[in-house]
């Protein structure tokens, strides 16, 4: 199989779609491997490491998309990239369908196989989004401490307060990956930490985390009480393949104090706050109904080196599997494919935008 990593051109997303030591495990199977001249250069990785692996580096997108049959990148394909793409290609990525129509219809027009890494089960968990998740719970973090600063428009507030203060006040939406590793870094920050979801297994595990975490089921009158004293609000709701459900409504965020920040990292899916919208590292943040907002759709992009890592250590079982004549016996595979032969397939993907092909 001829396997091709193209430079990625999201706003400054910055990841690869494998590492170096990640192209070499699959040359050493036996696949040829094609590479994007510099797209490793932000992530760390120069076109001589690529080389020094067996992967041959091509000169542009064109010569990769030419001669790549499974593609594997990281961010969804933008009008860059679809240019490039042909029917006989299957491409492996995270896709984020549900949110992006105009982007479903194009990889159906296409007529190409789409397998969507966020959509990709195996032993009840989502194997592909889970070291991306804990990066993003990680950053929604950081992000929020910082934008608490009042010369950014912040609350003043410091998140683990110090002697003679109040603790700051953290609510997250869903115990996930995502939810839970945020908790963990807010309360170990020193924060006062509520996480809200559904499942009271859920809650039991991040209670356990640490003494200040709180877990509540996601009742939304008592989200929005909670929300009336929050610094920092996190959005970590996800439905596979689906809208994330909108949880906090405008008129919630409208009630919240001055300066609070939304890190919503839903966004990918849609956002579970009814005020998120897509913004890039560009131009990361903006203000509604007096509230910060941190929607960017890619925020592991920021820490690329970090991320690539993470990626790859659990892609290149799944790439040498896709690469396989019988990968579409693959259950976990199989469960992964959005978009086949100019259909969707996944459940999810279908029921959100089968409305959108019969439109047209």
């Amino acid at each position: 199989m001829r396997i091709g990593i193209p430079r990625e051109i999201k706003t400054l997303e910055g990841r690869v779609g494998l590492t170096p030591l990640a192209c070499g495990e699959v040359v050493r199977a036996g696949h040829e491997v094609f590479v994007e001249s510099g797209a490793g250069v932000p992530s760390g990785y120069g076109d001589d490491d690529f080389a020094a692996v067996g992967a041959t580096v091509l000169p542009d997108a064109a010569a990769l998309y030419e001669k790549a049959e499974l593609v594997v990148k990281v961010k969804e394909p933008l009008e860059g990239d679809l240019a490039h793409l042909r029917a006989h290609h299957r491409l492996f990525c995270y896709l984020h369908l549900a949110a992006e129509p105009a982007l479903g219809e194009r990889l159906r027009e296409i007529g190409l196989t789409a397998v969507a890494f966020e959509t990709v089960e195996e032993h009840g968990g989502l194997p592909l989004l889970a070291p991306m998740s804990e990066i993003a719970g990680r950053i929604a973090v950081q992000v929020g401490t910082h934008y608490l600063h009042q010369p950014l428009g912040g609350r003043g507030v410091l998140l683990g307060g110090v002697a003679g203060t109040g603790r700051g006040n953290v609510v997250v939406l869903g115990a996930g990956h995502v939810g839970a590793t945020a908790a963990s870094l807010a309360a170990a920050m020193g924060a006062n930490v509520t996480v809200f979801d559904k499942r009271v297994d859920r809650l039991d595990a991040v209670r356990r985390l640490a003494p200040n975490i709180t877990g509540l089921q996601a009742y939304g009158e008592l989200i929005a009480n909670r929300l009336l004293h929050a610094d920092l609000v996190i959005g970590a709701v996800l439905v596979a393949g689906r809208h994330a459900p909108r949880v906090v409504t405008r008129e919630m965020v409208r009630a919240m104090e001055q300066g609070t920040v939304v890190a919503d990292v839903s966004v990918d899916q849609g956002g579970c706050v009814e005020t998120t919208r897509p913004t890039t590292y560009a131009d990361p943040v903006y203000v509604e109904e007096g509230v910060q907002h941190f929607c960017v759709t890619n925020m592991p992009g920021a820490v690329p080196r970090t991320s690539s890592q993470a990626l790859s250590a659990v892609l290149v079982p799944y790439v040498l599997r896709l690469a396989g004549a019988d990968w579409e016996d693959d259950r976990a595979l199989a469960s992964g494919i959005n978009v086949q032969r100019g259909e969707y397939v996944h459940p999810g993907v279908r029921d959100e935008l089968s409305h959108v092909q019969s439109n047209n």
